[in-house]
């Protein structure tokens, strides 16, 4: 290892994609046209860090456009605090955070949906 940089355990397909953690699919597949075009190798022969760019925009879109994937990202995502600003990480847990906190949301979230198959009945 050349000790350059650290690459975290878990990466942060939302930012890959450069949306919001609330994003929407129609969101999150225009974000990933935009830069699928622009980071397409095609467009930059022979550039080894524009094809590992490349694979990654595909990897996290490949997570984030199915809803069963989505889902399982989001609820074993990295919640380590330091790796997000407050405003991120409040943006992203915060389905799981007003869920479990008992404030209640008003229309039904993943989160919710999710705890509610939990609960044994």
């Amino acid at each position: 290892m050349d000790g350059a940089s650290k690459e975290p355990l878990h990466k942060d397909y939302y930012k890959v994609l450069e949306v919001d953690y609330d994003a929407s699919d129609d969101t999150i597949k225009l974000s990933y046209r935009r830069l699928a075009l622009m980071w397409h190798p095609d467009r930059h022969k022979g550039d080894n860090d524009v094809t590992a760019k490349f694979q990654e925009i595909n990897e996290a879109y490949k997570v984030l456009s199915d809803p069963a994937k989505r889902l399982e990202y989001d609820l074993s995502g990295c919640p380590e605090i330091n790796q997000y600003t407050l405003r991120e990480y409040l943006t992203r847990f915060k389905g799981m955070i007003l869920t479990c906190n008992g404030l209640g949301i008003d229309h039904p979230t993943k989160w919710a949906q999710h705890l509610r198959e939990l609960k044994p009945h």
